[in-house]
């Protein structure tokens, strides 16, 4: 609403007249009025101000500053010491001085001298006596004994599974580990942790020479490891490529699978399974359950450690994978809990006293702590968002982070948009500070997709807003992502670096990324039109506090009065109870059954229900009830055709049930699959891209909201190769005119339903259309009107879902399909036509800039590893002529940056070319 001021409220006059202050201009913002006024206008003839009314989308991008309310201390101060007031007493952890267990290179621990002195360098010099009690528990350290244990967000649970893990992996050379974590930004965190951990480790030497040591040899010895596993990646690792694999949830599935079908999964000694209590998801818990049952099923003992913030029944997760069991709830920094309701602070860390519902409000019944006043300005009229706005302000002020949750994205961006426009004016700004901030938005606006002009109008004042995605092969609701992940890369590392005081996210922030705060404001409790879990609650409120950033932490749950008792509620509620997802209603059993017998891991009855007794489904449930289920699924897979039964009622895999297992697909969603590209095989449209490009879309739904008028102008824009894959789909024109015209997509009966997913997937075809011939990502989400984050993550999600694809047509022998799926997936990634895939294979060479290296000769691997770095340094400038642009951009900084840049794409380059030269060589 920001370019729609003056013809909404307030006029451009009106603000002219009223507004004095005079803010010297900084680098990026447009002037003000007054700034305008003094100048020519002031020649003109006194009483008549000159004005120049502009369009909406040209007024200025500053908008009026607010003041934020006053927030008043009611009745007298606490008496005695606080858990805070103490702790800056007495030191709440000995050190390691006065309990030498503290210290990791106690020879309890076991742990190599070089891994002791990377903790020190990471800041981790001794660790919390919950940790040595939690490290020390009965066969644990050696590495006999399983692991379930339960600890605050930011108490040092994750400490504890890392050193356990380590001593596995380090204990023998040929050992390896899985770390499995829900979400693909969790997993790049955590790689970039381990690896600096790992950095100069090495594998003891062993105490007898091996005679087959020469034959067993790997490449790399001596270090450990660290690798990746996430999304669509192409990279065909081996068991023999890593020594600690960090994946998300699918990929390790898959990893399991094929170290089982292969008989490598031997050299499996840990497997850490973080954020536990996503077992209960009840979209990709069972994908946890199927792993560690799986684990529990093999004959060689595997470690297995679990962990969460949030899981009430532990001795039924401690029963299942017959662990020891830990739990604390120490945290090294105190949270002070706040409710927020109609401007009053109540303390909410005795739930007790909180009021039940407004009546208690109105009447007084419960006191406040402190009360915000009631805002003069129109804007801050609503006492949630009033709240909110003064909470953060009073924080930021202080120079601590403040993180605030909102429901939607649209939510997110207005609520940063308030904050901005209280915070202090930038000429009262640090130099040093506002430097970066400028520095922060010249980065965001020399970005392949531009400068989101939200970020545009908050980064100066230390406010920005952070959209996570939860991506995993499974299920991605791609609507919600407004910004791209190069933007919320730098805002993370902005916030981090102090740079940002103000971060306002969106709910599932909490759980995918580790942004701590002084304090965290809940802008009501839902997401969506929903209120959130008690879990989720918990995350949120967790993020407030964090060792080393803030020495206390403060949560405020901000809520309308209307919503107050359900709120109350929900503060008191208990976290709900863990159990298994695996049900035959969504046919999670049937998938269960089908890999496993899939993987040779059970082939008869009998080790199937064997099997299954190891599951937490054996434990949830009566084993008569699953023994039904186990017998409805064997059949439903057999009437499918997944799975054979011989005479001696021994069960094998058919070639599709094999197919579906490999590449990670639901059984109906392979079923689906296959009847589409069996269709497609026997017709397929190859004189374009629109029919490949269709197949690559993922067949779950996506959230995708369609522009049912963009749809019909696109149609009328096919060429006959895409009229013939109209046809071909069942996709009919008068169809996709009815519905731009307001119809309804009809969804009632099930082919209904097949048909309107065959129009969503065709309508992100048309996306991925674009993307392939290197239309920018911010071009695509303006033609589609989608967000330009959406956009990036939809080539993501659809790059992840063909790899599973060509896995299926290969295990369906479809060579030649899998071969031209594998072609435009290539393309998928690069953002390139054909010609440009080889150059898009060296870092920082992408779409754009590798057109724009072939267009000045570049145009080969070998080009560019034999010319000299200083030559690339003008194509970097020319591919990013936006940079160039900048007022007030350090020219000697931006060459340096460049510079580097240009030699690593050299020496990238060179390394390329090598392995192309020699594999010619190997031909001849």
């Amino acid at each position: 609403m920001q370019r729609m001021n003056g013809l909404l409220h307030t006029t451009s006059l009106q603000l002219a007249q009223n507004h004095h202050t005079h803010v010297d201009p900084v680098v990026g913002q447009k002037r003000s009025w007054s700034n305008a006024s003094n100048g020519d206008a002031s020649q003109d003839a006194p009483g008549k101000p000159s004005v120049v009314f502009k369009r909406s989308i040209a007024l200025p991008q500053a908008p009026a500053r607010l003041t934020p309310s006053l927030i008043t201390n009611l009745g007298p101060q606490p008496v005695g010491d606080g858990e805070y007031t103490q702790r800056q007493k007495i030191a709440a952890t000995p050190s390691s001085t006065l309990d030498p267990e503290l210290h990791l290179s106690h020879v309890v621990y076991g742990l190599p001298p070089r891994l002791v002195e990377n903790f020190a360098a990471l800041g981790i010099n001794h660790i919390y006596p919950w940790q040595r009690n939690c490290l020390k528990g009965p066969g644990l350290l050696p590495g006999e004994r399983n692991l379930v244990y339960c600890a605050p967000t930011g108490g040092g649970k994750s400490l504890v599974a890392d050193l356990l893990m380590l001593k596995r992996v380090l204990h023998r050379r040929e050992s390896k580990a899985l770390l499995v974590l829900p979400y693909v930004a969790l997993v790049q965190e955590k790689v970039r942790w381990l690896r600096q951990l790992v950095e100069g480790l090495t594998f003891p030497a062993p105490a007898e020479k091996d005679a087959h040591a020469p034959f067993n040899a790997r490449l790399t010895p001596d270090g450990l490891r660290v690798v990746g596993f996430f999304g669509g990646g192409k990279v065909r690792a081996t068991w023999d490529d890593f020594d600690i694999g960090i994946c998300t949830l699918e990929k390790a599935n898959m990893l399991v699978n094929a170290a089982i079908e292969d008989c490598s999964i031997s050299k499996l000694q840990a497997v850490v399974l973080d954020e536990l209590h996503m077992i209960n998801d009840e979209h990709r818990g069972y994908t946890l359950e199927l792993i560690a049952t799986k684990l529990l099923s093999l004959e060689h003992t595997i470690q297995i450690v679990g962990m969460s913030a949030t899981i009430p029944n532990m001795d039924l997760m401690a029963k299942w994978l017959n662990a020891h069991s830990f739990e604390t709830r120490y945290r090294p920094v105190p949270i002070e809990e706040h409710l927020v309701c109609n401007g009053n602070i109540f303390t909410a860390d005795d739930p007790r006293c909180l009021p039940d519902n407004a009546d208690q409000l109105k009447d007084g019944l419960i006191s406040a702590a402190r009360t915000i006043g009631a805002s003069p300005h129109k804007e801050l009229s609503d006492p949630v968002l009033n709240a909110v706005v003064t909470l953060a302000h009073e924080t930021a002020s202080a120079g601590y982070g403040v993180l605030v949750f909102a429901g939607s994205r649209s939510l997110t961006e207005s609520v940063a948009r308030c904050i901005s426009r209280v915070m202090p004016d930038l000429s009262a700004i640090h130099e040093t500070i506002l430097e970066k901030r400028t520095d922060l938005l010249d980065e965001l606006r020399s970005l392949p997709t531009g400068l989101d002009h939200v970020l545009e109008e908050t980064v100066l004042f230390g406010v920005a807003f952070h959209l996570i995605l939860q991506l995993s092969t499974s299920i991605l609701l791609i609507n919600k992502a407004g910004i791209t992940a190069e933007e919320r890369d730098l805002i993370a590392a902005a916030y981090d670096a102090g740079t940002l005081l103000v971060c306002v996210a969106t709910c599932s922030l909490a759980a995918g990324i580790n942004l701590p705060a002084r304090r965290v404001i809940l802008h009501n409790a839902r997401m969506g039109r929903d209120f959130v879990g008690p879990a989720m609650l918990r995350q949120m409120r967790g993020r407030a506090g964090r060792q080393g950033k803030s020495p206390v932490g403060e949560t405020y749950l901000c809520c309308r009065e209307a919503d107050l008792e359900p709120v109350v509620q929900l503060v008191k509620a208990e976290l709900p109870k863990v159990s298994s997802c695996l049900t035959s209603e969504n046919r999670r059993v049937q998938r269960a059954v089908l890999e496993v017998i899939a993987v040779r891991l059970a082939t008869s009855y009998d080790s199937i229900r064997f099997y299954f007794g190891k599951s937490l489904l054996a434990l949830s449930q009566d084993m008569a009830r699953v023994d039904e289920d186990l017998k409805a699924s064997l059949k439903d897979l057999e009437g499918l055709e997944l799975i054979e039964s011989d005479q001696f009622g021994n069960y094998a895999p058919t070639q599709l049930g094999k197919a579906i297992v490999a590449s990670a697909i639901d059984p109906d969603d392979g079923i689906f699959v296959h009847r589409e590209l069996v269709k497609a095989l026997r017709a397929f449209v190859m004189d374009g891209e629109l029919h490949i490009l269709y197949v690559f879309t993922p067949v779950q739904d996506l959230g995708v909201t369609v522009n049912w008028q963009v749809f019909r102008n696109e149609l009328q824009l096919l060429d006959d190769s895409g009229l013939r894959v109209l046809r071909f789909l069942g996709i009919k024109p008068t169809a996709v005119l009815k519905f731009a015209q307001g119809v309804p997509v009809p969804e009632n009966t099930p082919e209904e339903k097949e048909l309107s997913r065959v129009y969503k997937r065709f309508y992100l075809a048309l996306q991925l259309r674009d993307l392939c011939n290197e239309m920018p990502i911010h071009v695509v989400a303006r033609k589609y009107d989608s967000p330009r984050g959406s956009v990036q993550t939809l080539s993501q999600t659809c790059h992840g879902f063909a790899a599973g694809v060509i896995k299926f047509c290969q295990h369906m022998d479809w060579g030649l399909m899998a071969a031209a799926l594998d072609h435009f997936s290539d393309r998928l990634l690069a953002g390139a036509r054909t010609e440009l895939l080889s150059l898009a294979k060296i870092p920082f060479i992408k779409s754009r800039t590798a057109r724009v290296f072939w267009e000045n000769g570049f145009r080969t691997v070998g080009t560019i590893a034999n010319a000299d770095p200083k030559e690339l340094v003008p194509i970097l400038k020319q591919a990013n002529p936006s940079k160039i642009r900048v007022k007030g951009l350090d020219i000697a900084k931006y060459e340096e940056k460049l510079s580097s840049k240009a030699n690593i794409i050299s020496a990238s380059a060179n390394r390329l070319w090598s392995i192309q030269m020699q594999a010619e060589m190997e031909l001849e």
